[in-house]
């Protein structure tokens, strides 16, 4: 890191990696002293594996027992198996991408899904967990929470952990995160090196203000995550970011070609967010079939959502 991205990195993460170390009852009082609404959003397509566990174990902890959440929405992204149904059963509402401002159409992708949820949620804090996540993770949402309802001049917070990699039903302690180390983390470095003190910058677990998230474009693939970094950097300075090291997170690992195609959508989202040319809209993988090898081209979407503010329906929705 260069020097002042390690100065920020120390100043600016907190640690969360377990229930143990968090004041829960402070972190009740601020959420009530403050009179917020929290909004927990779970983007998901085909996760009916994981999506119930998860939506019990948030809704049982923080809407239940301790109510510090007031919404807890799962964002159905086009899913072709039982995730809407698995998450409703869990406790959780959910609403399809198709649903939402059904005037603007609808659009494949993660970020899709993100930016929708904030006209489907009420929270004047909205915290973002991927639907896919394993293992106990109840300390991610007060984890996230916490410089939010602490810091007032914090806009966004950014999780952080090491991700063990699963291949072959072999787990390595920390060689997750392909995409972040190879791509997205030398690109920050050399476009935006004040950005070089985040962790996971393509982690799908963080928390920010709807006055801040409703201001900035959300990118329809999965750069969706580099984008609402680097653009937030622009709209709030890096002293309105921060990040908390939740520990470990456990997922669902990809092959190695869908990674290809998440690293190809992130260079793009970078190129447009640094004004460079255009790039190609293709990306050509190559498989081999046992005789040779077979070139296979993808389009590369960066396609984007304008900034929800300036959406007509949702400002009414916001109005009323």
């Amino acid at each position: 890191m260069r020097p002042d991205a390690r100065a920020w990195f120390r100043s600016r993460t907190s640690s969360a990696t377990s229930l143990a170390g968090l004041d829960v009852p402070a972190l009740l009082h601020a959420k009530r002293r403050g009179g917020h609404r929290v909004s927990v959003v779970l983007p998901a397509r085909n996760e009916e594996a994981t999506v119930g566990r998860l939506v019990t174990d948030l809704a049982e902890r923080w809407v239940r027992r301790v109510p510090l959440v007031d919404e807890l929405l799962v964002v159905d992204s086009d899913s072709t198996d039982a995730t809407a149904a698995v998450a409703r059963a869990a406790g959780a509402d959910v609403v399809a991408t198709t649903e939402v401002l059904p005037g603007h159409g609808t659009r494949p992708g993660k970020g899709e899904a993100l930016w929708k949820s904030l006209a489907a949620t009420s929270g004047d804090l909205l915290v973002f967990l991927d639907a896919d996540l394993k293992g106990d993770v109840a300390h991610y949402v007060p984890g996230l929470l916490r410089p939010l309802l602490t810091e007032p001049q914090v806009q966004y917070v950014k999780g952080c952990y090491t991700r063990p990699l699963e291949v072959d039903g072999v787990s390595v302690p920390a060689g997750g995160g392909r995409v972040t180390e190879l791509t997205a983390r030398p690109l920050l470095n050399a476009l935006w090196p004040e950005l070089a003190g985040f962790v996971q910058p393509l982690g799908g677990e963080y928390a920010g203000r709807r006055s801040a998230l409703e201001q900035v474009p959300f990118v329809g693939s999965y750069g969706v995550e580099v984008g609402l970094l680097v653009d937030l950097l622009r709209e709030g300075g890096l002293g309105s970011l921060a990040q908390v090291d939740l520990g470990e997170r456990r997922h669902t690992s990809q092959s190695q070609e869908a990674l290809g195609a998440m690293a190809a959508q992130v260079v793009a989202t970078v190129l447009a967010r640094s004004g460079a040319p255009a790039a190609s809209g293709l990306l050509t993988q190559f498989r081999h079939d046992g005789t040779g090898f077979v070139p296979r081209s993808s389009a590369v979407d960066i396609d984007e959502r304008p900034p929800m503010a300036s959406i007509p329906e949702y400002r009414m929705l916001q109005a009323g």
